[in-house]
């Protein structure tokens, strides 16, 4: 699968396409199925099966402070949409510049022009455009009328009847409900990043953690929680907070983890940390003695669920 930054990136071997667009945070069970009709699709017309993602996703360039965490990061979707045996994933910076298309102009210029759509698959509460003035019978109405057909995707129900969605998913992990979010996902719940210096903070209260750098992105994930981390190919058992650790008037999220079974050095290896368990969530404690204490009740509460998990 190729990564395509940009529409000035996209050759002749990648048009005429079936395309899909969408944000696709997490990679739930409702988008697997957008890209199983997309992939039969694309197989009917022996056309590339693309996806059309946006980074930062809309919701985030407009209003970034009450914008929703992000499930995963953008590798992290990236990896997810590479196993579902897509072509390509055209990834379009939201600027300015794209913020000010109209429906007809995105229509136009990026569709029809850029990528001669052949046929278009979108979820059935798409809207596009500047002041998301475009919707699905829109894209119907200007694909008659420029030789592409357009369908929208039935929504994808769970074993509760709710509609599969990234707003569920997010909502399970912020009850701290992982089962929940893995089942509606089809996938564990994982985040992905390089390993950076941080405070020491950790390593002199007597638990050493490997800082997995967010890039500053808001996740949907934050508290303590048991989880495995894979470095090389190998998982370590571990214990992790996400957030922006109160007690020490942190500013920033980070992910720390805390393994027990690696003695190793970390710094500026390619990490992925997969979330097992809900233990807590993240609060101010009354002082690094008390955060102390803390911890071990942590590690604790992480050990037995990874004993109980084996047996």
């Amino acid at each position: 699968m190729e990564l395509i930054r940009g529409i000035h990136n996209i050759r002749s071997k990648h048009k005429e396409c079936v395309l899909t667009i969408g944000n696709f945070d997490g990679v739930h069970l409702g988008h697997s199925a957008i890209l199983t009709r997309v992939k039969s699709l694309a197989k009917q017309y022996n056309a590339p099966a693309g996806i059309m993602i946006f980074e930062p996703q809309p919701r985030e360039f407009f209003a970034p402070d009450v914008a929703p965490g992000r499930i995963g990061r953008l590798r992290d979707k990236v990896k997810l949409l590479e196993g579902q045996g897509i072509d390509y994933v055209l990834c379009m910076p939201f600027n300015p510049k794209l913020q000010q298309l109209n429906a007809k102009a995105f229509c136009q210029q990026i569709l029809l022009d850029g990528l001669t759509v052949k046929h278009l698959v979108v979820g059935d509460d798409f809207r596009f455009g500047c002041d998301r003035q475009g919707d699905f019978d829109y894209l119907q109405g200007f694909g008659s009328q420029n030789g592409f057909d357009v369908e929208n995707t039935p929504s994808v129900l769970n074993t509760l009847g709710e509609r599969v969605s990234s707003t569920l998913v997010r909502s399970a992990l912020e009850n701290g409900d992982i089962s929940a979010a893995q089942e509606n996902m089809g996938h564990s719940v994982s985040l992905s990043g390089r390993v950076i210096h941080g405070q020491q903070l950790g390593r002199k209260l007597g638990f050493p953690t490997a800082n997995v750098h967010l890039k500053g992105i808001k996740s949907a994930l934050s508290g303590v929680y048991a989880v495995t981390l894979d470095v090389d190919g190998i998982l370590h058992n571990g214990v992790a907070n996400i957030g922006v650790r109160p007690t020490v008037q942190g500013k920033t999220p980070i992910l720390e983890v805390h393994l027990f079974d690696f003695n190793g050095d970390l710094y500026d290896k390619y990490v992925q940390v997969t979330f097992c368990q809900f233990i807590r969530s993240e609060r101010k404690m009354a002082s690094l003695e008390a955060l102390e204490k803390q911890i071990q009740c942590d590690k604790e509460e992480a050990l037995r669920f990874f004993v109980q998990s084996v047996n």
